[in-house]
Formats: structure tokens, sequence, C-alpha cells
């Protein structure tokens, strides 16, 4: 019996491989992720019983939703901070954003505005739910022309993507780096993207993996025996998220 409870535990996703989630909704009340600082720290604390120890948020930036610049970005992160300190919380947090390639990122761009990248000059970006981007090429170019590398946030997640799955090797060709949910890869957000997950990840396309945590429902899910034993045999030991390879 003690050998079954070692095998079923061993069976379990460590999310220590990841070295850090570098796509988390944590900081609170400014977007669609937590709401308030408690939500925050519950969060945070439930993300390290799992194994994860750094945290790299990445706020929605978004024309027509959030509108968050790098200073309301940093008095968010800084009030977190301040809190996770008074309550003894040992965590490494950072703040960087997560950049819809819309007509206002443009903008931002072409004009030397100041982004929020992950670390030196990695951007994580993506790209409307409904209709793929018509000018992609260009918003990659640009980047790429500024300086930055840019890491494209869920690509298994574009509904329009799933019955051609060369396109992301073509992503790849366009100089964007990819990210894949964990939880697209357990079916939380449906088969299709659960199978474009794991074509992108057996292909070698994928670069990083990320929660992209927003609320306790997405953490359950993360916990949940069933999926971690799913993420084990599909990403195994494997360690994700270092930059610079």
């Amino acid at each position: 019996m003690s050998f079954f409870k070692k095998n079923t535990k061993d069976s379990l996703y460590d999310f220590s491989c990841i070295r850090q989630d570098i796509h988390c909704h944590l900081l609170p009340g400014i977007d669609d992720g937590s709401p308030d600082t408690d939500t925050s720290v519950f969060l945070i604390k439930s993300l390290m019983d799992l194994g994860f120890r750094k945290f790299i948020c990445t706020p929605h930036v978004i024309a027509d939703m959030f509108r968050n610049t790098p200073e309301t970005i940093g008095a968010a992160l800084s009030v977190l901070k301040k809190t996770c300190a008074e309550k003894h919380i040992e965590v490494e947090l950072s703040a960087a954003a997560e950049y819809m390639l819309d007509d206002y990122f443009l903008e931002l761009l072409r004009k030397n505005e100041p982004v929020l990248t992950l670390t030196d000059n990695y951007i994580l970006t993506e790209i409307s739910y409904a209709t793929p981007p018509g000018n992609l090429s260009q918003l990659s170019f640009e980047l790429v022309n500024k300086g930055y590398q840019p890491l494209l946030a869920h690509p298994e997640r574009y509904f329009y993507y799933h019955k051609n799955y060369k396109v992301y090797h073509w992503l790849k060709e366009l100089g964007f780096l990819l990210q894949v949910n964990l939880l697209s890869i357990t079916g939380y957000y449906g088969k299709p993207a659960a199978k474009a997950a794991s074509y992108i990840i057996e292909n070698g396309l994928a670069d990083f993996v990320g929660t992209d945590l927003h609320h306790a429902k997405h953490l359950n899910a993360l916990a949940n025996t069933g999926n971690r034993k799913l993420l084990k045999k599909t990403l195994g030991d494997k360690v994700y998220n270092t930059f610079g390879r």
C-alpha cells in the first residue's frame, strides 16, 4: 500500500520544474484577475504549495478594456509586495504585462513609450480570440526591429488556428516564442485547445509554459490530481521558463 501511495505521488506533475510563472494575473484590482490583495495572497500561497516560488505578474494591457501603464502596474506590485512581506511570505514577485497586439499597442511601440518586459527584452503578447490579426507579420517585424523578443501567449487557444497546425511553425518563423497554458493541456479550455497544445509541445515548439491564473477556479484545476497526472505524462521533467536559452 505504501508503494502504491508513493507511486501515485511520483506520477503527479511537480510544478517546481517551472522555474517561474511568467504569465499570471495576481496583481490586485487592475484587470480581470485577482480583485483584491487578500485574494492575491491566497492565490500566491496556494501556488507556492504546488511548488512555485517566483512569479512575474502580467496584467492585461488592452485598448478598450485595461489601459494599464507601468505606473498602475508598479503601484499594484508595490502593494502586493508590502503585504507579502508583512505576512512573512518568502516569495519573489515582479511585474510585466500581457500586451494585446492592437492599434493601441502599435501606437505605444511607434512612440517609443515605455513597456514592461518579462526580463531583458522579452515581451509577453496576445492576439484577439475573435479574429486573426491581419498585420501579424508587420507587428512581429516592428517588435523585433525595436529590439524586443516577442512571446505569444497561449497560441493553442486561438480557435482560428485549429484547422491548420502549420501556423504554429509560421509563428516561430515570424520571430515569436510560444507560451502554452498549463490548463490547455488538461482540456480546461476544450478539446481543440488541448489537441493544439499537445501538438505544439510534441513538436518542440513550446518555449514557455504558464498558469495564466486569474482566480481560484484555475487554481483548483491546476491542483486537481487527474490534471497533474496528465501534465506529468505530457511535460515530464523538462525544465521550462528559463530565459536566454
